[in-house]
């Protein structure tokens, strides 16, 4: 019997014609991500990447995306998101629209940092899509627009959590949730409170 996706010899993929309809379309892109996603990890890390086989649809988008966002694959943001996708910055109020605006996004960081990580702590999943909680860190090497406009060398360390919708078997709709607080003040920046206090790095808010 043929199966829907099988690998070649070149480490490539085949389809078989027996895989059509709807539901063999999402097994072939559910088991082309797994390969994908298994290839990528080995790429990024000297250690065996773990089994992917337990992981639902949704849980394996959202460890794509962080690993996308790590290395600046564009190729895997193409595959994981419709080209009519939405991605909420809620930290800026920003909203971006179709694929080519999240493509930018996602990979924006990585015009001003070096030795990016992003590191999913916690998934959880649902029918529908999906929530990951995450650590990012980078080194501010190059300026950051108008507002850092000098590379300090500096380490940024944020927390936050992306929430991922979708649609047969892409992500439809995206959200990043963050404080951006604490990249201000670690790259050596300072918030002028009401009633002239200001807020530095380590002072605890006070």
């Amino acid at each position: 019997m043929c199966v829907p996706i099988e690998p070649t010899e070149s480490g490539g993929v085949r389809f078989c014609k027996a895989a059509q309809g709807p539901t063999a379309i999402r097994i072939v892109m559910f088991r082309a991500k797994s390969i994908l996603f298994t290839a990528l990890l080995a790429t990024v890390s000297c250690t065996a990447p773990p089994d992917q086989s337990g992981l639902s649809e949704a849980e394996l988008n959202i460890q794509l995306l962080a690993t996308a966002i790590a290395t600046a694959d564009t190729a895997v943001i193409l595959e994981i998101f419709w080209p009519e996708a939405t991605y909420d910055d809620f930290a800026s109020q920003q909203t971006h629209q179709g694929i080519q605006e999240i493509v930018a996004y996602l990979t924006a960081v990585h015009a001003w940092g070096d030795d990016v990580y992003m590191n999913l702590a916690r998934v959880h999943t649902s029918s529908t899509g999906a929530v990951g909680e995450w650590v990012f860190s980078a080194i501010q090497a190059r300026p950051i627009g108008d507002r850092f406009p000098v590379a300090s060398g500096d380490e940024v360390v944020l927390n936050g959590v992306t929430i991922i919708e979708m649609e047969g078997g892409r992500i439809m709709r995206a959200a990043d949730y963050v404080d951006g607080v604490p990249l201000i003040l670690q790259l050596g920046g300072s918030i002028e409170l009401p009633g002239g206090g200001v807020w530095q790095q380590g002072d605890g808010g006070r």
